[in-house]
């Protein structure tokens, strides 16, 4: 896919300045109806475009068919589920938690969980590991 397709251009981010470089904008409708007319979307395998992936932070758009289940055995990042269509239950041990449309959830703890998405979803997924500096005033 080519790098265009996944970027949108807005004014912020437009002429050459280190804001540019630096400042990345997507049009998340747009790049959710590209996952959902691809070839294995309509097979039905769940699609993951990678957003930006840099050492200590990655975001992920999925798209998960009704009844797909992710089973995650340990986690050691900070993970944030946005939902952005759809419906998804976050199971940790006994206890679910059900997260819609507009929703979301971070979990912080070092723990085993399975996520099941309970209708045809998109998952919005911002990962954090490590330390991040942060600029101080």
């Amino acid at each position: 896919m080519e790098k265009e397709s996944l970027e949108k251009e807005t004014p912020a981010n437009k002429g050459n300045s280190l804001l540019t470089e630096s400042l990345k904008s997507f049009d998340l409708s747009i790049l959710i109806e590209k996952m959902k007319h691809k070839y294995t979307w309509e097979k039905g395998v769940p699609n993951t475009m990678i957003l930006l992936k840099c050492p200590y932070k990655q975001i992920v758009l999925s798209s998960l068919h009704d009844g797909t289940e992710i089973k995650f055995l340990k986690l050691d990042e900070s993970i944030t589920f946005q939902i952005i269509e759809g419906e998804i239950k976050i199971h940790r041990f006994e206890d679910f938690l059900t997260l819609k449309k507009g929703e979301l959830v971070t979990l912080t703890e070092s723990t085993k969980y399975t996520l099941t998405s309970n209708e045809d979803t998109v998952v919005l997924l911002t990962i954090a590991s490590g330390v991040i500096n942060t600029i101080e005033n």
